[in-house]
C-alpha cells in the first residue's frame, strides 16, 4: 500500500501545490526536490516540515503529527489523514497597485512589483496557505497582492506628497523597510520593492508646481479660490470664455473683502490680474515682472506712465506732469513724487 509522494511537473511560476491524496501510510516515500519544502497540515495547523531529500515516513521523522495521532486508537495500523503542502523556496515576483492618500489627504495612485521568497515554510503554511485556503499559486498571488497593497496604503498615509511624488527609488526603499516585518510575520522574506509609477490628481500636481516655486499656502488658497470662482462664472454665462471670468472675478472679491485694496498687475503672458507683490501668475504660472507705472484711480491696476486709459478697467486716466525736483513724470493728481518724495 505504500506510495511515492512527490511534486511532479512543477513550473517556474508555481509557489505552492497540495498533494491530492490525504490518506498517508507509514513507510510511504516522500520525495522533496531542491528548493522545495513539504509541510504536513492537519486540523488547521502546520506540523512537520521536510526539506530536500527522500524520506520514508515513520513515527521517528514526523514526531509532531505522531504526537497528535497517539490519541487515536490503532493509528499505527491504519492510514492517517493529513494534507501535504509542497512549497517552492525560490524567489518570486508579485505585482501591486492601488489608490490611497498622503498625510495631507492628497490622492495618490501607485503600481509596481515586489520580490519575495518563503523563509519559514511552517509559518507560511500556517498563516497564508492553510489560514487563507490559498492552496494554488493564483489564489496565493491574489492574497499577497492585497496584503501588500493594504499595508502600503497605510505606510504612504504617514508621509507627505512631496516625500514620495516623483521619487520612485526613494519610495521603493521606504516601502521595503516598512513592509519587511509584516512579511516576516507570515514566513516570507521581502527581498525587493520597485515602484514603476506614482501619480496624483491634476489639482495636486499644480500645487506641487507652486510649492516647488516657493509659493506659500495663503497664496495657493487665494489662487484656487479665484480659479474656482472664475470657472463657476464662466459656466453661469452659458459657456463664456474663461478669460472673461478671470477679468471680472478678482474685482468682485476685492469689493466683498474687508481687507484694504491692493495694487494689481497684469501678467505679461496671459493678461491675468495678480497682486503686485506676487512672484508668479495665478493663472498660467509665468514669472511676474516688477511692478511699474501709475495706479488707476478706480481699479488700482498699474498702467504705464502716459497711458490715457486703464488697461484693467478702461477708465480714462488723468494726464501727467514732471516732478520739479527729479523731473520724473507722475500723475497729474499726485501730491508727492513717487521717485524722490518731493512735494509737487
Amino acid at each position: 500500500m505504500t506510495k511515492v509522494i512527490e511534486w511532479v511537473g512543477a513550473r517556474e511560476s508555481d509557489i505552492v501545490w497540495k498533494y491530492p491524496i490525504e490518506e498517508i501510510y507509514w513507510f510511504d516515500h516522500l520525495i522533496v526536490h531542491e528548493y522545495e519544502a513539504a509541510v504536513f497540515f492537519r486540523d488547521g495547523k502546520a506540523f512537520d516540515v521536510f526539506r530536500a531529500g527522500r524520506h520514508i515516513l515513520s513515527t521517528q521523522n514526523i514526531p509532531k503529527i505522531t504526537k497528535i495521532l497517539t490519541t487515536i486508537a490503532g493509528f499505527d495500523k491504519t492510514p492517517f489523514r493529513a494534507t501535504i503542502v509542497f512549497v517552492s523556496l525560490k524567489k518570486f515576483q508579485g505585482k501591486f497597485g492601488a489608490q490611497g492618500q498622503t498625510k495631507e489627504y492628497a490622492p495618490i495612485k501607485f503600481y509596481g512589483g515586489f520580490w519575495f521568497r518563503v523563509e519559514d515554510p511552517n509559518l507560511f503554511v500556517n498563516e497564508v496557505v492553510g489560514g487563507q485556503s490559498a492552496y494554488n499559486t493564483a489564489a496565493l498571488q491574489e492574497f499577497l497582492r492585497g496584503y501588500f497593497n493594504e499595508r502600503l496604503i497605510d505606510t504612504l498615509s504617514q508621509h507627505g506628497l512631496k516625500e514620495v511624488f516623483g521619487k520612485l527609488d526613494e519610495t521603493s526603499l521606504l516601502a521595503k523597510n516598512m513592509l519587511f516585518d509584516p512579511f516576516s510575520t507570515v514566513g516570507l522574506d521581502l527581498t525587493e520593492v520597485k515602484f514603476e509609477g506614482i501619480d496624483t490628481s491634476e489639482e495636486w500636481r499644480t500645487k506641487m508646481f507652486y510649492i516647488d516655486k516657493g509659493v506659500n499656502a495663503t497664496e495657493m488658497l487665494r489662487m484656487e479660490t479665484v480659479q474656482k470662482a472664475s470657472e463657476s462664472f464662466s459656466k453661469s454665462q452659458g459657456g463664456a470664455a474663461v478669460g472673461a471670468g478671470f477679468a471680472v472675478i478678482p474685482p468682485l472679491f476685492q469689493q466683498q473683502s474687508a481687507a484694504p485694496t491692493q495694487l494689481m498687475v497684469l501678467c505679461p503672458k496671459c493678461g491675468f490680474q495678480n497682486p503686485q507683490n506676487q512672484k508668479f501668475c495665478g493663472s498660467c504660472g509665468a514669472t511676474m515682472q516688477a511692478p511699474s507705472g501709475a495706479p488707476c484711480p478706480k481699479c488700482q491696476s498699474l498702467n504705464a506712465i502716459g497711458s490715457k486709459f486703464c488697461s484693467g478697467c478702461g477708465t480714462t486716466l488723468a494726464g501727467t506732469k514732471k516732478c520739479p525736483s527729479c523731473r520724473k513724470e507722475v500723475q497729474a493728481s499726485a501730491k508727492f513724487c513717487d521717485e524722490c518724495g518731493a512735494k509737487i
